[in-house]
Parts: structure tokens; sequence; C-alpha cells
């Protein structure tokens, strides 16, 4: 990931200016953001899904994106999965660094921000529409944890996600951002943060616990994506029993 200084428009600047007195920092937690609803009260925003592709990975040796763990790349492969559950997919990457795919693609507008500048540029492209954000990096996912995920979410929060036994912490990578999230996020930048998981803890978000907490793994290692593979042939040769 490139680890030079983030580039912001003036526009975008302007606009982190103009949400900022809408935030209340004095506590601990950001403040909620009304949120508009359509038509009915009742209604809620629809969900798009964004792939954070992440790009060339120095411990895999190559872009985790293009791994093939179920047939075809991960992110083709998230592309058609995520689709059954979402409006819209979008793969998210880096202007110079578009993947080789048949599947739409969201170029980032925050750049060298890594997640947290996919996120922000999603919210641009569509701010009135929900973010289920996955990273390609995490290849156990399936659709009962999606299911979960959209089952329990709760509109009336920042975000829903998973809390994440292993770190004891939310898991910001597999998380449905409400578009209420967007002026919090920008007002994060602002103060020069740019986590996606310090943004979960110090907002109001909803986490619920995962069934199945061996899904959250994350794949960084050729090494990790065999043992992935393996575990995967295992899983499939028990559903076909």
């Amino acid at each position: 990931m490139d680890q030079s200084e983030p580039q912001i428009s003036d526009e975008l600047l302007f606009t982190i200016h103009n949400f900022e007195h809408m935030i209340d920092n004095s506590s601990g937690h950001i403040q909620h953001i009304p949120l508009k609803k359509p038509n009915g009260a009742e209604s809620l925003p629809g969900i798009n899904g964004l792939i954070l592709s992440g790009g060339e990975s120095k411990r895999m040796g190559r872009d985790k994106g293009s791994i093939n763990y179920h047939g075809m790349s991960q992110i083709d492969f998230l592309s058609q999965f995520l689709i059954k559950f979402v409006e819209r997919t979008y793969i998210s990457c880096h202007p110079d660094r578009i993947p080789v795919t048949k599947h739409e693609v969201l170029t980032d507008t925050f750049l060298n921000l890594g997640p947290y500048g996919g996120v922000l540029s999603a919210f641009r492209h569509d701010p009135d529409s929900a973010w289920l954000v996955v990273a390609c990096d995490i290849p156990m996912l399936d659709a009962s944890v999606i299911n979960q995920l959209i089952t329990e979410r709760d509109a009336n929060k920042v975000a829903t996600c998973f809390h994440n036994p292993a770190t004891d912490l939310p898991e910001p990578l597999i998380t449905i951002w409400e578009p209420r999230a967007y002026p919090i996020l920008l007002h994060f930048l602002s103060q020069g943060i740019s986590c996606l998981r310090k943004t979960l803890i110090h907002t109001d978000v909803k986490q619920i616990d995962i069934d199945r907490p061996e899904v959250l793994m994350n794949v960084n290692t050729p090494e990790e994506a065999n043992n992935v593979r393996e575990m995967l042939k295992t899983l499939q040769r028990e559903i076909n029993m």
C-alpha cells in the first residue's frame, strides 16, 4: 500500500469543513448526524456492496484480489457473491491499479488512505446508500455471515459490524456503513485519523457476535492462502457427504 501523503481536492476539503459544524466532539463518541429517510419514515437506505481489492501485497507477493479460492479471482467471486444481497457491487481500487475484471470498478478519489479512502470514495459516489464493505483477503466468507449482518443491521447506528473475538475489537472489513457515517468519516479525516477500526470504536455502532469466528480470518501470505484452500476443500467434501 502506498504510504505517501493523502491527496484531497479543495472541493473535498470544503465538504469536510461544512460537515464539521454538524459534529459534537465534546464526549468520547461522535454524535449522530440526522438521516433523511426516503419517502416513508420506515424505509431504509438501500445497500451497495464495496469490495476492497487491496492492490499489491508485499507479504503475499501479488495482488490478493487476484487469488483463486473459488474457481475465479477473489474480486470476481465476491462481485458475483455479494450481488445476491445488495443493489449494486463495486470493486474499490487505486486509479493506478485497476484490476482486470468484467465487474464495475470504483476508483479512489481519496488517495493513499487505504481502506478508509475506499469507503470515503464510495460515499462520495453515492452518499444516500449504505455500503456493505468486504475486504478481498477474507476468503472464508459465506452467505450465512452476510445474512446475519444484514438481518441484524441497525440503520439508526453509524455502522453494523461483527465483534472479532480474536482481537476483542470491532471488525471494520465486513461492515455495513450507513449514510450517516460519511460526515463522521470526513470529520475523523480532518483530525488526521484514517483508521476504520478507530472510527468504529469511537462512534455509535452495533457490534454483533459472529457464529463462526474463523470466517473473519485474514489471509496475508502464500502459506495462509494454501491453508485456506485446504479448509475450503474439506468444507466442500463435508457438504457433499
